[in-house]
Parts: C-alpha cells; structure tokens; sequence
C-alpha cells in the first residue's frame, strides 16, 4: 500500500506497508430505475442553474462563515504534509492491554524494506521480549495518524487508533445502578468456565448473512423461489436470574449448584406471586441424591 521509515530512537527502520484486508468478495447492489431498469448515475450540479459540474471543476472549500468560503488546493495539502513529519515517530511504549480495543481502527501489516531487515527483526523480537507495544505517530491521507505497532510471529503490525476525542466517553451512555446477589454473580462465573476456551479461532467463524445473502441471489438468477420466513424473535420480559442461568447451565451441559439461593422478591402485584415462589428444575444428579437420602 504504501511505505514508511519508523524511528526508533536513533534507528530508522525502513518498511513497507500491506493491507491486512482479505480480498473476499463484497456482495454490493446498484441503483435502478424501478420500471425502465437502468442503472442511474450520481452527478454533482449547481443548485442556483441547474448545471452539471465536471470533476475537473470541483475543488474543495472551507466555510468560515455562513455562506463564506476559502478554497483549499489539492497542492497545498500535500505541501502541508511535506512539512510535516512524515516519519513514524514512536513517542511511548506501554503494555498492549493497556490500550482499549475502542480506540482501534484499521490494521495493516509491516515488512521491512530492502537494507532494514536486522533493524526490524531487533524491533519486532524486542517487543515480544518486552510484552509493549510502541506508540508512533506521523501525517497522512490529511491527518495526523496515531498506532501503535505490536508483535505478531515474529512480524510487526500497525493498528490505527482513533483519537480520545473520537471516541465518546463512557459517562455519556446511561447505566442504571443495579445490585446481583452472591449467588447469581457464582452461577454467571459458573456458565463462564463451561463455555471457555483458552485460544479464540476466529476461523471457526462464518458471515452466514452474507452466505444467506448469495444464496438468495443464486435463487433469484434461477428465477428459484426463495423463502424468506423470518424466524420468531425473541419475546421480552422479565425473567427470574437464577431459574435462567440455572437452565442455561444445564442446556450447556454444565454441571448446576446442588442448592437454589432465593430469588430477589418480584414486583407488588404479580400473579406469580400469589402462587408462591416459582420452582426450580432439578438435574438427575439431584434428583438422584434425594431418592438415595429418602430410600436411606
């Protein structure tokens, strides 16, 4: 894609920049006319005349003030990113989980160029040895970019962040205050562990939309009919915490905690509360042991 001298220290590191993007095919649709069936184009006229402008006519202006504004030549924003730096300049380096995943964007791939590949090597197995990532900083595409290069087998890849700025705070987005008892928070860890992996194989992972998607298309080209029945959504409503983890865990296959805690008490007026406390299913393990106590 492109290519970039990181500076680390007094060290310059030549390197080539690849996409980390595979070249999967984008199921995409274009605009038509609804009865003629012809593809429309997308044009750019002057609202005042009704003109179409040519791209060769377009240029870019900043509104300063209303209806105000100053042109800005393709010239003069590549002049700018001359003069400024244009080297990856690594200002930090800090332990990778320190980062928050918000903050990442793209992610590109890093070689070394010719005559760099001890120079990279050092940097890349230092980095492994260290457990830190490095974070750089250098102007491009009209922006100062912020990333930070981490290890990878051996290689180094360039994750893009966004600024804090970009990012909205947490504090903006409502969280009620809400209080779990002891013995959910033990149930919840409980479905945890049964479901954990000690790796993620994100290969095992299929866009079964976009599959759906080409199969609907390769009906519709066989002139097929296609059967879109939506599956039934999920109906909202309150449920009893433990009573549904307690399922979750035995549809899971994991083994339930021998005794229920009580459940926190519902609201003034339910049915449910009139018939006294909901009953929990038992597993055969439970059932087992107190067919074995009442026979003992």
């Amino acid at each position: 894609m492109g290519s970039g001298t990181i500076s680390f220290g007094l060290v310059n590191i030549p390197v080539k920049v690849y996409s980390a993007n595979s070249t999967v095919e984008k199921i995409s649709f274009n605009q038509l006319h609804a009865e003629k069936k012809t593809r429309l184009k997308q044009q750019m006229y002057d609202p005042e005349t009704g003109e179409i402008v040519p791209r060769e006519k377009i240029v870019k202006g900043y509104e300063y003030a209303k209806d105000q504004y100053i042109i800005i030549n393709e010239e003069e924003l590549e002049a700018l990113e001359m003069a400024t730096s244009r080297s990856m300049d690594i200002t930090e380096f800090v332990p990778l989980d320190s980062v928050d995943p918000l903050y990442f964007e793209n992610g590109y791939y890093l070689g070394p160029d010719k005559g760099a590949e001890r120079a990279y090597k050092l940097l890349a197995s230092a980095l492994t040895e260290a457990r830190y990532a490095a974070v750089a900083k250098y102007v491009a595409r009209g922006k100062q970019q912020l990333v930070v290069f981490r290890p990878l087998n051996g290689a180094i890849v360039m994750q893009q962040l966004r600024y804090s700025e970009e990012v909205k705070k947490l504090g903006d987005i409502p969280i009620p205050n809400a209080t779990v008892t002891d013995a959910e928070l033990g149930l919840a860890k409980q479905f945890i562990t049964a479901m954990a992996k000690t790796t993620f194989d994100i290969t095992q992972y299929k866009d079964e939309y976009r599959e759906r998607l080409r199969e609907m298309l390769d009906k519709k080209i066989k002139g097929e009919a296609v059967d879109l029945t939506p599956a039934p959504a999920p109906v909202a409503k309150v449920v009893d915490l433990m009573e549904a983890l307690k399922a979750s865990l035995a549809r899971g296959g994991a083994p339930a905690p021998a005794a229920a805690a009580p459940a926190p008490a519902a609201a003034a007026g339910d049915d449910d509360d009139r018939k006294g406390p909901k009953r929990v299913p038992v597993t055969e393990a439970e059932a087992a042991g107190k067919k074995k106590k009442k026979s003992g």
